[in-house]
């Protein structure tokens, strides 16, 4: 278990657990970013300044994510659901979602941890209750996620209604429908508009 407000990496990226703060999460299938595309984004990247870098890095890789990369199957009715339910069971729990959103690759989630359930806990839990019956549900076995996660945390009022507006509209901008109250796995899903 990690100590509340501290820095850890599994690898690339570094993680920030933040105590009962709110994070937006961002997980991904393995298959969702292709080695090429992947490349030439670094390849762009590099001719950027520093400072303009990391920000750019962002959304360029969560745009290539809505391009719908690999199998995709997170928005096939079963497997969304499955996603779905491993996100919401702990709610109230072990922590509070604020606002989710399944897209056909990644998942976004906005969520405050409750007292010791770390962030790097919870979504590994997801990541691996998700991952066993994924792949029982589609026949298929080995690694379904992609290792790492992406997280911030969210810094005041005005971050956090930016950051749960992004997630609940994510699959508009993706164009998989026009409103966000339209897509099958989301907080948004029966809202009416806003």
């Amino acid at each position: 278990m990690y100590a509340l407000s501290e820095w850890h990496s599994r690898g690339y990226i570094p993680h920030w657990e933040a105590g009962e703060a709110p994070q937006s999460i961002c997980f991904r299938l393995g298959d969702s970013l292709p080695r090429p595309v992947i490349e030439e984004c670094l390849a762009e990247l590099s001719q950027l300044p520093e400072n303009q870098a990391g920000l750019e890095s962002r959304k360029r890789f969560e745009n290539y994510l809505d391009q719908g990369f690999g199998e995709a199957f997170l928005s096939q009715p079963q497997i969304g659901g499955i996603v779905e339910q491993a996100i919401l069971f702990f709610d109230g729990e072990r922590c509070r979602i604020h606002a989710w959103c399944v897209m056909p690759n990644h998942v976004h989630v906005l969520m405050t941890p409750f007292g010791s359930h770390s962030i790097a806990s919870l979504v590994h839990s997801w990541k691996t209750y998700t991952a066993r019956h994924i792949n029982q549900a589609l026949g298929r076995t080995g690694a379904l996620w992609y290792r790492e996660y992406f997280d911030r945390k969210i810094r005041d009022e005005r971050h956090f209604e930016t950051a749960r507006y992004y997630i609940e509209q994510n699959p508009v901008k993706a164009g998989l429908c026009t409103t966000a109250e339209g897509w099958a796995f989301s907080s948004a899903r029966g809202k009416g508009s806003r």
